[in-house]
């Protein structure tokens, strides 16, 4: 350990070194922020693989463990100390703003270890180790499989899973004891995807895939030992770990899973939901009851809107047989092969590069693709997603579209347009990129990561479609108009399901009330909510303050206003804290009305 610690301080040394000769000082606070992101390496090793830091390719954290939870709160507890010491007011801009990022990850960190949320270890829906093994082990993606020693790493990681399996369960039990346990319905639906997960068909688990892959410049020799270490490792550490999870949760943890739906009905519950409202908008002063407000007149206000797009498109009758009609005619499933629908990506991405120009300064040098899902993923993917990608290492950011059936994908209902924009380009992309690209930042900025922004932004790039060259056809602004309906919608059910003004049930029926939705897609997107609390509040609260910024500096600057210096400004430092960037953008705006 103390060899990996040495060699991860000689990386980041490297990446200091090379700023420094172009001029930045290295002061002790920029010390500060690297020793902070290095141990954060050692703390999340799978993000640090993905983040392009090949140091510990080999770990796997026990991360529910009483262990690393307490030694992951004393290195907050000492890197907030320390960042304290600092006078933030004599500080230059740039650090300033560094400063508060890391204080907010910093306290934030702090008050969510304080919470016991080890007691549900995963589910269903959000990243975990139990889904992210199989992306990583897939060859298909962060974990390299280009070495012996790259092969010799991932099954050390393989071999890790069966102690990380192990402490879940265990944290479940502590979990049921304390009466803080998942929802029925979302443990019915963990226990088929760990089944699939330990699939033990060579021909049919990810897992095997890197012996059916291994590089040309493999010898024999080194082809068997690794077949053989393989064969041990994939069946007794992962496939075995997979199949006691399913077990687990079948026969010992469904009896006592909650048959509510929100967290109010857990103790604690109010004080849990008030924290993840606080992670995923940034905001400490934002409480349920408003951003429930919020929702209900986003709704009202897009519904209006919509109304005025059915009557554009001539259609007779109401809201709701309009929209059954995108749903339901012929003319808006016009795929045939899983090609068509690569092919209709790439038309809008042709589509708006013209414009980009017009809209933005700087495009990211990372390089982008579109690429279907691997067919063991899509059956249990929702929509299409983007996965960053690394300049350095030469590894593109990826557009991924799941096309299980290409027959059954609806151009107004995923709207095609305005997904592209928001997942790709220049959602997600630009945004992420250019935040790794940008050398003066700190390392833990380059690849920070907060919702409230990521999501906010991508959500507001899709109201630039009409600029962007999109949206002239009167059914792909619906498609527009859907998809920010439905980020409307999750304000209201989220809040809904978590304080309990909503059961499950009627959460379905409001979003199939409100937006072009089907039931099965609709009772989907309430159990994501249901499992990931608080994190598809990002979106709308995101948008909605940028939004506001932007009005606000038009009104002031005026003539003088420019899209693409307003947007240079909001992505400039990467992701912040809404609180943070909206402080930046006025003093911006200072300069420029000056």
């Amino acid at each position: 350990m103390k060899k990996k610690i040495l060699t991860t301080v000689l990386l980041l040394s490297s990446i200091l070194y090379s700023r420094k000769s172009m001029g930045q000082h290295l002061s002790a606070l920029h010390r500060l922020f690297e020793k902070y992101y290095e141990k954060e390496c050692y703390f999340n090793p799978l993000q640090a693989t993905a983040d392009g830091i090949h140091v510990y390719d080999d770990l796997l954290q026990n991360e529910g463990s009483f262990d690393f939870l307490v030694a992951k709160k004393n290195f907050y507890q000492s890197c907030l100390n320390e960042l304290q010491q600092f006078d933030r007011q004599n500080l230059t801009e740039a650090d300033r703003i560094s400063y508060d990022v890391l204080d907010y990850t910093l306290k934030t960190g702090l008050e969510g270890l304080s919470m016991h949320f080890e007691y549900i270890p995963f589910n269903q829906f959000t990243a975990s180790v139990p889904t992210d093994l199989a992306l990583f082990g897939s060859t298909n993606g962060p974990q390299p499989f280009h070495t012996i020693e790259d092969y010799t790493n991932w099954s050390k990681r393989m071999i890790s899973f069966k102690a990380w399996a192990d402490t879940a369960i265990a944290n479940f039990e502590k979990g049921k004891k304390a009466g803080v346990v998942l929802p029925r319905s979302l443990v019915g639906r963990m226990i088929p995807q760990l089944i699939a997960l330990g699939e033990r068909d060579t021909l049919k688990s990810v897992f095997y895939r890197p012996l059916q892959q291994f590089p040309e410049n493999f010898f024999h020799e080194e082809r068997k030992k690794l077949t053989i270490l393989y064969n041990e490792v994939i069946p007794n550490y992962v496939l075995n770990s997979y199949a006691k999870l399913a077990s687990y949760l079948q026969y010992d943890y469904m009896p006592f899973a909650s048959l509510q739906s929100g967290l109010n009905s857990l103790p604690d519950g109010d004080k849990m939901y008030q924290y993840y409202i606080k992670l995923y908008t940034t905001s400490s002063t934002l409480s349920p009851d408003q951003i429930y407000q919020i929702g209900l007149k986003e709704v009202d206000r897009i519904t209006h809107e919509m109304e005025q797009n059915m009557v554009l498109n001539g259609f007779k009758g109401s809201l709701k047989d309009y929209f059954r009609f995108l749903r339901t005619d012929q003319r808006f499933r016009p795929f045939k092969t899983p090609e068509q629908v690569l092919d209709a990506y790439q038309k809008i991405y042709n589509k708006i590069q013209p414009h980009l120009k017009d809209m933005f300064l700087v495009e990211p040098k990372t390089k982008f693709v579109i690429k279907r899902v691997d067919p063991y993923q899509e059956a249990s993917q929702g929509g299409p997603y983007y996965i960053k990608g690394n300049l350095k290492e030469k590894r593109a950011g990826i557009f991924f579209v799941p096309i299980p059936d290409p027959t059954k994908i609806n151009t107004v209902f995923y709207g095609l347009e305005c997904t592209f924009i928001h997942e790709a380009i220049p959602g997600h992309h630009y945004q992420i990129a250019l935040q790794q690209e940008y050398s003066e930042l700190p390392t833990f900025q380059q690849q920070n990561a907060l919702y409230a922004y990521m999501e906010g932004w991508a959500l507001y790039c899709e109201s630039l479609g009409e600029q962007l060259g999109c949206y002239t056809d009167p059914y792909q602004k619906m498609g527009a108009l859907n998809n920010e309906i439905h980020r409307a919608i999750r304000l209201v059910i989220d809040v809904g399901i978590h304080t309990g003004r909503l059961t499950e049930q009627q959460a379905i029926v409001y979003m199939m009330d409100h937006e072009s939705i089907s039931e099965n897609i609709a009772k989907a997107e309430v159990e994501r909510y249901m499992a990931w609390p608080g994190q598809a509040l990002s979106y709308k609260i995101g948008e909605l303050k940028i939004k506001e910024l932007r009005k606000k500096y038009q009104n002031l600057q005026g003539e003088k206003f420019s899209f693409q210096a307003f947007h240079a400004a909001v992505l400039k430092y990467g992701c912040l804290p809404l609180d943070v960037l909206e402080n930046f953008l006025d003093d911006w705006n200072a300069k420029i009305s000056n």
